[in-house]
């Protein structure tokens, strides 16, 4: 389901919330809010992040997040804040390999699944939330130890990135 959008109103919540009310209380932060808000309610917001919806609702108890409420009335909060409060808790298990690399898309996970025959291989890393596969020869599988449980990294240079939203108009 794509996330609601919300204007809000210039002044104070009509519904009495603080901490909305604490951020436009100046100018600044006016104009910061006067943009158009991607809503994202709870439950996704916690599937985004890889935590629980009781995380997301603390985190709005003690202010890391604004509590807001979507067209339906359930919690919500705003996709902005929600993606610099996500930046800002990332953290990347240590790359084993330590390798210096111009590749700025690395995933470190374990191997959960190889699939291989004399020539060609399947591999599968689970790297937090996602899964990555990558084809390679039967022989880098070898040389490389990978087995299942291993810890190893995928590295993602690529010219192409297709990105799709929901709401996202076609370019075809």
């Amino acid at each position: 389901m794509p996330a609601a959008r919300l204007m809000p109103e210039a002044g104070p919540s009509p519904s009495g919330n603080s901490h909305l009310r604490r951020i436009l209380s100046n100018d600044a932060a006016k104009s910061v809010y006067a943009r158009i808000m991607t809503l994202i309610r709870v439950s996704e917001a916690a599937r985004f992040l890889g935590v629980s919806d009781d995380t997301i609702r603390r985190w709005t108890e003690s202010g890391s997040l604004t509590p807001l409420k979507d067209t339906s009335g359930r919690l919500a909060v705003d996709g902005l804040e929600l993606a610099r409060l996500a930046g800002r808790q990332a953290h990347l298990p240590d790359d084993p390999s330590k390798a210096g690399s111009s590749a700025r898309n690395r995933f470190v996970g374990l191997v959960t699944g190889i699939t291989a025959d004399k020539v060609m291989a399947q591999v599968e890393l689970q790297c937090g939330p996602f899964r990555v596969v990558s084809l390679m020869s039967s022989e880098a599988v070898r040389d490389l130890g990978l087995e299942l449980g291993s810890v190893a990294t995928a590295v993602v240079k690529a010219t192409t990135v297709i990105v799709e939203t929901p709401q996202g108009k076609s370019l075809i």
